[in-house]
């Protein structure tokens, strides 16, 4: 570790330096010589890098999801060349270079911060040793060897010996104690921070090896920390667990208002977006027009809690447009169902059929019906019907000397709308 951190040295002095301004600051409020002083300094420290940090850790969020984007293409490619790993290697880096990928992205921010890290462990080490380091000079320096957080000594660890300690004007049982719960606290708040990323910020319609590395990530890392911890002095622990506390607030930040496509975290967002805008009628800021935006354009490629967002939208009458408003609709509305098809709601109301009648109901209409014939009979008729005489003038005798059939004449008189040509005779009825 003394090699590492004397590689980083080249970063000691400005390390050293922003931590005597932020001292002499607190120095005035706590005194001098107290671990609050010199704790919230290292703490002041920790947020001024992650601050600095900000625009990779956005880096980090637009890698991570590239990566996951590209989970379907790598299991092909995996499943393809199973047996061949130098072309599936070489299959991989050309994915990357297409899509303009970096898998060590998603690194940035530790590989960023590790030099500061070093360059602190460094500075508290030489406090430990009782050595000056960059701008702490011999005053600053037996300062902060007066310092003690909770009991412990800024530069004690948890393998120091009992006459170590007694040096530093601390008891072994105190410095265990408090580093041993820093350790816990720093380890467990990596494993939630993971945890929370794994549960809530993946998309879970995609299962692939990469999920599998970060679930073991999950166990892995704070593992790591619980057994490194323990040769961590106690500045550097407050150093880690500050960061680890960064982090985790962050990250859940991010998740909460940013969430990934398919994930739980987005479908918790687009719920209470959703009835944020049905309950305003409208968009309220860029940012929701911004993802509403992204969402209309998908079209049939939205996923499933996207297309549950459109169609509440619907439902309760408004329509978000291409360019991410929300205006009212009319009632003729288009819901989208899961498998991407569109089934039409609301509008003019639908034709219905006749409901089928009784027998009884039928025989009682056929009577009516006979009688509002009988006083309609008096009305010229435009359409085909019987002969207009009554009964007994069909019965008459067919004249001599032949002639058309009894009633035909009157027919075709009647008959003003029949059609041209001829015309089949009807057959005479029988008595």
């Amino acid at each position: 570790m003394d090699t590492i951190a004397g590689f980083f040295s080249f970063i000691t002095t400005p390390v050293s330096w922003v931590i005597v301004q932020f001292h002499a600051v607190y120095g005035k409020i706590f005194g001098p010589d107290t671990g609050w002083a010199w704790g919230l300094s290292i703490v002041s420290l920790v947020i001024l890098i992650r601050i600095c940090l900000i625009p990779l850790f956005v880096k980090q969020i637009k890698a991570t999801r590239a990566m996951q984007t590209l989970q379907p293409e790598m299991k092909k490619i995996q499943e393809r060349y199973k047996n061949d790993k130098q072309r599936q290697s070489e299959e991989m880096m050309k994915l990357y270079k297409e899509s303009g990928t970096n898998p060590l992205s998603s690194c940035l921010p530790i590989l960023a911060q590790s030099p500061f890290f070093f360059a602190l462990y460094h500075v508290l080490n030489g406090i430990a040793t009782g050595k000056t380091i960059g701008v702490i000079d011999d005053q600053l320096l037996a300062s902060a060897r007066k310092a003690h957080i909770f009991g412990a000594p800024l530069a004690s660890k948890f393998t120091d010996s009992a006459d170590k300690v007694a040096q530093l004007s601390a008891q072994i049982t105190d410095v265990r104690v408090v580093t041993a719960i820093m350790i816990v606290l720093m380890s467990g708040s990596q494993f939630y921070t993971q945890r929370q990323l794994m549960t809530k910020n993946v998309d879970t319609t995609v299962k692939t090896p990469f999920m599998q590395q970060q679930k073991m990530l999950m166990y892995v890392f704070p593992v790591m920390f619980a057994v490194f911890g323990i040769n961590f002095p106690v500045g550097v622990l407050v150093y880690w667990l500050t960061t680890n506390v960064w982090t985790m607030g962050q990250q859940m930040y991010v998740i909460r208002n940013n969430p990934t496509p398919g994930s739980k975290a987005q479908a918790a967002y687009l719920e209470r977006l959703q009835k944020h805008v049905t309950h305003h009628g409208k968009a309220r800021n860029r940012r929701e027009k911004t993802i509403i935006k992204t969402i209309v354009g998908k079209g049939r490629d939205r996923n499933e809690f996207e297309r549950r967002f459109i169609n509440g939208l619907t439902k309760a009458g408004l329509v978000a447009q291409p360019d991410g408003a929300v205006v009212k609709g009319d009632s003729t509305t288009v819901v989208e169902t899961e498998d991407g098809t569109t089934v039409t709601t609301g509008g003019a109301p639908k034709r219905q059929q006749p409901k089928r009648q009784s027998k009884s109901q039928r025989q009682s209409g056929g009577a009516a019906g006979s009688a509002r014939t009988a006083a309609d009979e008096s009305e010229p008729k435009t359409s085909l019907t019987k002969s207009d005489q009554p009964q007994d003038a069909k019965t008459t005798p067919k004249p001599a000397g032949g002639g058309s059939k009894p009633g035909n004449g009157t027919r075709s008189k009647a008959q003003s709308g029949q059609r041209k040509g001829p015309q089949r005779p009807k057959s005479p009825s029988k008595k």
